[in-house]
């Protein structure tokens, strides 16, 4: 399912904050986007998503303008998690979870055995089957954020967007969630792609990595061909000495110490 982005746009009233990109992603891959604060890395991910109003370009799945099709339609073929979702009041980890089947559903019709056999499925894989009948307002950020990724899940959409979804959990977590990431994109084939702040994250569990400066694409390609230290210095404004992490093979940026 090929996700291509042509001359894309965005802007926030006078503010432009992407400015004519070009890409496409990698089909069945898992592509992480990087880059400094406010670079528009979140932007991007939401402008795919149609969560903001694009000002020219396009993004196409599969040869067909998002555009053009219906809400419920896009959310069948790709799931976007936003940074900090916001739950109705009163819901449990269960019944939010039951919410990612939504769009597979047509109007009036009841939830099937595969409904049920899937959003069981994303309870389990996320580990909040436990917590499926509290409500979201008793759990802790991490234990909310799981939550949240269970939902996503349960959509079981061909692509997956997710915008910064390590946040609120500790490290323990963090590995976790990106390890579940990655065995849906090797199982299941699904594209993913995600907006991490950990830039040895990013190397560890991506295939391809996206840096993005200014609204821009800086560099795009494989973490081993693309991250070495000119790079962390452009997009991160950091001085860096980049070395094999000792487990993966992968790039890790050490930071040097400012003096």
């Amino acid at each position: 399912m090929t996700l291509e982005i042509r001359d894309l746009t965005v802007a926030y009233g006078d503010r432009t904050i992407i400015q004519g990109l070009d890409h496409e992603i990698p089909t069945g891959e898992v592509t992480a986007i990087v880059g400094a604060n406010a670079c528009g890395k979140s932007t991007l991910l939401r402008a795919i998503a149609r969560i903001v109003p694009v000002r020219s370009g396009e993004v196409r799945l599969d040869g067909d303008l998002l555009k053009d099709r219906s809400t419920r339609e896009v959310a069948r073929r790709i799931g976007f998690l936003p940074q900090t979702p916001v739950p109705p009041e009163g819901l449990t980890v269960g019944e939010l979870v039951e919410r990612g089947r939504f769009p597979h559903l047509r109007f009036g019709r009841r939830a099937t055995d595969h409904d049920r056999e899937r959003v069981a499925w994303a309870l389990e894989a996320t580990r909040t089957d436990v917590l499926a009948d509290r409500p979201l307002e008793a759990l802790s950020g991490g234990q909310r954020q799981r939550a949240w990724i269970a939902m996503a899940l349960a959509q079981d959409t061909a692509v997956l967007l997710l915008d910064e979804p390590t946040t609120y959990l500790d490290l323990a977590h963090q590995i976790e969630v990106l390890e579940l990431l990655a065995a849906l994109n090797r199982d299941e084939g699904r594209t993913i792609v995600m907006v991490l702040h950990d830039l040895n994250q990013a190397a560890r569990y991506a295939d391809h990595v996206v840096a993005m400066r200014d609204g821009r694409i800086h560099a795009a390609g494989p973490p081993d061909e693309i991250i070495d230290a000119d790079l962390v210095e452009a997009v991160l404004g950091l001085r860096v000495r980049v070395l094999p992490d000792p487990v993966t093979g992968t790039p890790m940026a050490v930071p040097l110490r400012a003096s």
